[in-house]
């Protein structure tokens, strides 16, 4: 392992949920690649999402929580151009082995991510009221 990739494991911290010997590759490499990532670059992706609103949907301020709910799902499963670079945020900090082990399952691991950062995103949703944006 270089140093590049020992960084990025240490600097990413344990695993997030249950290693399993009976686990899909697909649930271990979520568990110990993807999940940790996304909680590393939360601030990341709700600043980029921040970003989002105010550049293409300045009417979600006045949506219900309902709507804004679905706003997120919909800017992150429809608009390729964004989903590709929360993407590349997630994809930046593999390892070389782990990037080898993404590009085999790459449709299903890229299904997961973008479930799970909705969700995350979601579960935030208080963050993106119009007073808390600069």
């Amino acid at each position: 392992m270089n140093q590049r990739d020992v960084f990025l494991c240490q600097f990413r911290g344990e695993s997030i949920g249950s290693i399993n010997p009976n686990s899909s590759s697909d649930e271990n490499f979520q568990n110990q690649v993807i999940r940790p990532i996304l909680k590393l670059q939360n601030d990341l992706f709700v600043a980029s999402f921040m970003n989002y609103i105010k550049k293409y949907k300045k009417d979600f301020y006045s949506h219900t929580v309902e709507k804004k709910l679905m706003t997120i799902e919909n800017a992150i499963q429809k608009d390729i151009k964004y989903r590709n670079a929360l993407k590349g945020m997630v994809i930046a900090l593999f390892t070389a082995d782990e990037y080898t082990l993404y590009i085999q399952s790459s449709s299903n691991l890229n299904k997961r991510m973008m479930n799970m950062l909705i969700e995350r995103l979601k579960d935030q949703v208080q963050l993106f009221e119009n007073d808390t944006v600069s």
